[in-house]
């Protein structure tokens, strides 16, 4: 009902942008129909201030990202990373700041904080832009601040298994009113989203509460159009105006986002307390409400065996490879390493965090990766 409440209500998307400017504390919102529709609008408003043409990111981070930067018709540029953190390796970071760079992208993967203030300490000294991704990290609260209030624009995800989700959807957040107005000529000639896009997100919403049971994690295989868990690198891709139908989806959505990270915080303390984790290790912490719990196997053929055999728990690799080797633009790669961002393809399993994860389903996640771990060990 909320959903045809906000296709009929025209006042919900202002209602929704208003609320979130006061959640953010920021000056300008931009709803549009994905995350990486956001990333591209960021971009798209970026080159209208500056004539540069470099974007950094992370060498591992959702193929999403690549995608945005080359449907935006910039250069993409990796940056190695450092396994305890899931952040830049900051002298590689340093090298690749150059004249020549528009923007930086600061990624908190998992929900993992990313070192906003460093990362703007590089920036600040060439006149490069710090773009935050918060795409995972919506409404988390820690000792570093909220995710998304401190780049100079930023974006989030509300897509299927974000924080909070309609189906699919991005929010750009900002307080320069120069990048807002320059955001805003791209974002003036968006369409609407088609019918069809209605009907879609009806089915997925209903089809992802009923597989998210982690007893039919499963039986999505057979069901390709869903594309659960799937990344793929694309350089179009539609970019609409988020619907009336998906911000209607959004009601109360401080109250459920709260609810899902707390839920997510305490299963991170779980998995935590009963994996033996280092929790000096900086990608551990109490304060952390995971997207996705990361955890490290040391060989790849062990990843692959506990994601086979324990997929019906949830368990999983995140995404496939690093950026340098995506298949569609690996050839722009060839003369870079990235041996971090690359180990931390081949090494990294993840476990669910979402509230229907219940104890039972708890005890067996951690029972099945510590006889993993023991035979890693």
């Amino acid at each position: 009902m909320s959903g045809l409440h906000g296709m009929l209500d025209k006042k919900v998307i202002g209602k929704i942008e208003n609320e979130m400017k006061e959640y953010f504390g920021t000056k300008h919102v931009f709803l549009v129909s994905s995350g990486k529709a956001a990333l591209a609008l960021i971009l798209n408003g970026l080159q209208g201030i500056s004539k540069k043409r470099k974007v950094i990111i992370p060498a591992y981070t959702c193929y999403s990202v690549p995608s945005a930067v080359a449907m935006a018709g910039l250069e993409i540029v990796p940056c190695d990373m450092l396994p305890e953190t899931l952040d830049y390796d900051f002298l590689a970071l340093e090298k690749l700041a150059d004249n020549e760079a528009l923007c930086i992208l600061s990624t908190h993967l998992f929900g993992i904080p990313s070192d906003v203030r460093r990362i703007r300490e590089i920036g600040r000294k060439r006149g490069i832009h710090v773009v935050e991704d918060a795409a995972q990290a919506m409404g988390a609260v820690h000792g570093r601040g909220k995710p998304g209030t401190h780049g100079d624009v930023s974006f989030f995800s509300l897509g299927r298994g974000k924080n909070i989700t309609c189906g699919s959807g991005g929010i750009i957040v900002t307080s320069s009113d120069e990048i807002s107005r320059s955001i805003d000529e791209h974002y003036m000639k968006l369409k609407k989203e088609p019918p069809g896009e209605y009907v879609k997100a009806i089915v997925e919403s209903i089809l992802m509460k009923i597989f998210l049971n982690p007893y039919l994690y499963w039986f999505p295989d057979g069901l390709p159009f869903l594309k659960i868990g799937e990344t793929r690198f694309h350089d179009t891709f539609p970019s609409y105006r988020l619907s009336g139908f998906k911000a209607g989806l959004l009601d109360r959505w401080r109250d459920r986002l709260e609810a899902n990270n707390k839920f997510r915080l305490e299963i991170g303390k779980y998995y935590i307390g009963h994996l033996d984790l280092d929790k000096r290790t900086p990608i551990y912490s109490d304060d952390v409400p995971y997207l996705r719990f990361p955890f490290y196997m040391h060989h790849g053929i062990e990843k692959d065996d506990i994601c086979k055999r324990y997929k019906w728990l949830g368990v999983s690799p995140m995404y496939p490879d690093s950026i340098n080797n995506i298949s569609e633009i690996k050839d722009r790669f060839k003369e870079t390493s990235y041996g971090n961002a690359e180990w931390i393809a081949k090494s990294l399993v993840t476990l669910p965090t979402h509230v229907f994860t219940g104890e039972h389903d708890k005890a067996r996640i951690c029972e099945a990766v510590m006889d993993c771990l023991r035979d890693d060990g």
